[in-house]
């Protein structure tokens, strides 16, 4: 998804940080975007559901129709198939694509421009080229960095060196190898989201 606007407005809108930088902190100013944004309104209940919606899209970055195919096919079936819930499988998605894995290990700073790394062929998915950020990854699936990235002062300069950053347990970064593995799959303890996902589901069963 491609957004040409301002983005601190986007992130009053939605009232949180979507774009993960301090430059982007709402505390500096949580009004509404618009003339009457002072007053903060209260929403309706069909108005919090299509907050959560909209936040929960822009914090992955997506295209309404990528974001609506997902939640009511992808993961809709796969919970059905597998017996476990809407919501815990449409988590799971989201956080499986390729480039929520690059953002998620430190390596990029935002996740636009985790996509952007991807889509730009900056890494190999198990050995082969790969540039596409939507495709969901798999337990023991491994993402490199192009060798000839290794020095780059971009991978330098980003690449995670700093213990104290937070990579959830289940992605290891190999920080030598410049490599990152998928040990198993995303749990909701481990990734806090500002949305509540059975809103969500809740808002596309009511359209």
């Amino acid at each position: 998804m491609r957004y040409t606007w301002p983005k601190f407005k986007l992130c009053r809108r939605e009232q949180a940080n979507i774009f993960g930088t301090e430059k982007y902190n709402i505390k500096k100013n949580r009004a509404l975007p618009g003339q009457h944004g002072n007053s903060m309104h209260r929403y309706s209940e069909y108005g919090k559901l299509l907050r959560n919606k909209q936040l929960l899209k822009r914090l992955y970055w997506l295209s309404e129709k990528q974001f609506v195919n997902i939640v009511t096919k992808t993961a809709a079936k796969f919970s059905k198939n597998n017996s476990i819930s809407h919501d815990e499988a449409l988590f799971q998605f989201l956080e499986s694509r390729a480039d929520t894995i690059v953002y998620r290990s430190g390596i990029a700073k935002t996740i636009t421009q985790a996509r952007q790394m991807v889509t730009h062929w900056h890494f190999l998915l198990n050995g082969r080229k790969h540039n596409i950020p939507s495709s969901f990854l798999k337990q023991w699936d491994v993402v490199t960095l192009k060798e000839k990235l290794n020095n780059s002062s971009l991978y330098t300069q980003v690449w995670p060196k700093d213990a104290n950053i937070k990579v959830p347990s289940r992605i290891k970064v190999d920080k030598n190898k410049h490599q990152i593995e998928v040990l198993k799959d995303p749990r909701f303890w481990e990734i806090s989201v500002p949305a509540d996902i059975i809103k969500v589901i809740e808002y596309y069963a009511r359209a």
